[in-house]
């Protein structure tokens, strides 16, 4: 039996410019979006600070036609897609790599007035690592009572 290869990837931040959209020369719409995402770390004196990283995000037909009409810079979206491994030159004739990521799916998030257009109210992408791990204390041992089947829920 063959190994099953997989590759996929899902983000959620906020786009770092308005969307850019584009048309093949068959008509398909192309739309180039870019991404910030926050890593939060430990700096060297032991406080937790967020490091962004930054994603190129190509979405194809209607949806990148609805992400160019209704994105704009500072707004928060989740990308579910697969990363894209492409070699071009640039303008001096370089060689050069770069890893893009071909959207599946972008879910808008929060509200359109919550975009870069003075809303305020900005999508903070949150990361796995606890910014207080006092929320995960243990409970207490024993409750200090007998429990019943009527204390059971279902």
């Amino acid at each position: 039996m063959a190994a099953t290869n997989i590759n996929r990837v899902v983000l959620t931040g906020n786009l770092t410019h308005d969307p850019e959209l584009r048309h093949t020369n068959n008509g398909t719409a192309v739309c180039s979006l870019r991404i910030a995402v926050n890593t939060r770390r430990k700096d060297g004196t032991g406080n937790w600070i967020d490091k962004p990283n930054y994603f190129d995000v190509t979405v194809w037909g209607q949806q990148g036609e609805n992400c160019a009409q209704y994105l704009a810079k500072g707004r928060p979206v989740a990308i579910d897609g697969r990363l894209e491994w492409r070699e071009f030159q640039d303008k001096q004739g370089n060689n050069r790599q770069a890893v893009d990521i071909i959207a599946d799916s972008v879910q808008f998030l929060g509200s359109r007035e919550d975009g870069g257009n003075g809303g305020g109210q900005r999508f903070q992408s949150q990361s796995d690592v606890p910014a207080d791990t006092g929320d995960f204390q243990m409970a207490p041992a024993g409750g200090g009572g007998a429990q019943t089947d009527d204390d059971i829920p279902f």
